[in-house]
């Protein structure tokens, strides 16, 4: 039964101080004793006790010193202290408490007063250990859950664009590389203060995330016009825009199922339904220009034309990379926001990284 009782650690330079202490709590506790405040702290690291009852006045290291190395060893700064001090020192009270110090008892010793100090001191340090390992517990199962809805985001993300890829034969690695262009162009504008509050970094982790769904929409296109090798006609043309629209319908039916807004989806929604909108309103579904596109969307029209432009397409051949940065630095300001025109130029020799680290499977040439 003796292994289950707390453990107090008694310090104090009187014999007599030492004998009392002790008779007074071995019946309900194990007592350590030491009689200085060096002995105390050797006794506490070889084998830590659960309450310090420690003299203020002792030859040597005071109370307060050996308190003040018990607050500063990571091991033991847990462990509740409380001093034992004569009436005289009743105003050195706050010194002791600024120390870490839980309680004081003046002697001499009234049984009862510090049985009960120490039995309530003990019981908190029981509780505050007890919340501790609760709140331990929460915290690791926050974190689970995050990580299991994290996955089940990336698992519907990437089932709906994968749908999309049985459609359109250009996807493939294209979903992946335009991804990871808006997470770099993203990164790189968050320093910029236009872009602070929308560019945070949850943001870019879920608009990189979205980014695969932005042509969700083009299992909506008959193949016809979707693998047509040749120029679109006028009316061919209607219909292929239209992909935009679909896009976000679907994800706000996907939403709709759910039955409720699904904040990871937000972007999706954007990317798949303005990215073919102009900085000059000359684009589309809406004709929106300047700001009022969606950040998102400005992002990955940037870099779904760039991905277009270095990629072989069933109506054309691939333009080289330093063609294609000048094109898209031409249409800063017309058909791209010139801020991300700006981090586009700067971040062009990871751009060309990026398509050459992910080619397309049905290819081996590199980008140039």
């Amino acid at each position: 039964m003796n292994e289950d009782k707390s453990t107090v650690l008694v310090v104090d330079d009187i014999p007599d101080n030492l004998a009392l202490a002790s008779s007074l709590l071995r019946p309900r506790y194990k007592v350590k004793l030491a009689t200085s405040g060096e002995a105390a702290l050797n006794i506490a690291k070889s084998d830590p006790p659960d309450l310090i009852l420690l003299d203020v006045n002792m030859p040597g290291m005071s109370g307060y010193e050996t308190c003040a190395q018990f607050k500063a060893d990571a091991t033991l700064q847990q462990i509740p202290v409380i001093f034992l001090t004569g009436m005289a020192e009743v105003e050195d009270e706050e010194k002791g408490f600024a120390l870490g110090a839980v309680d004081y008892i003046v002697k001499p010793l009234t049984p009862s007063l510090l049985l009960a100090r120490v039995q309530t001191h003990l019981t908190l340090k029981h509780v505050q250990a007890c919340l501790q390992e609760r709140n331990a517990f929460l915290e690791a199962e926050i974190i689970r859950r995050i990580q299991e809805i994290n996955q089940l985001q990336e698992v519907a993300i990437n089932a709906m664009a994968s749908l999309a890829e049985t459609r359109d034969r250009e996807t493939g690695a294209h979903i992946l590389r335009t991804a990871y262009y808006v997470k770099e162009i993203a990164l790189h504008l968050r320093q910029n203060p236009a872009f602070a509050d929308s560019l945070t970094a949850e943001n870019i982790l879920l608009m990189t995330k979205s980014a695969p769904l932005h042509d969700i929409g083009k299992m909506g296109i008959p193949e016809m016009i979707l693998w047509k090798p040749g120029k679109l006609t006028k009316e061919e043309f209607e219909v292929m825009k239209t992909h935009a629209s679909i896009g976000y319908r679907a994800i706000v039916g996907a939403e709709r199922l759910l039955g409720t807004a699904v904040t990871f989806l937000r972007f999706a929604k954007e990317m798949a339904y303005s990215h073919h909108e102009r900085w000059d309103g000359a684009g589309y579904p809406e004709g929106l220009s300047g700001e009022a596109i969606p950040v998102s969307g400005r992002l990955m029209a940037l870099a779904d034309v760039y991905d277009a432009l270095i990629s072989r397409r069933v109506y054309k051949e691939p333009i080289p990379h330093a063609q294609s940065v000048a094109m898209i630095a031409a249409e800063a300001g017309k058909q791209f926001d010139p801020a991300v025109v700006a981090a586009f130029l700067q971040l062009q020799d990871r751009f060309l990284e990026i398509a050459n680290m992910y080619r397309d499977e049905f290819t081996e040439e590199s980008v140039t």
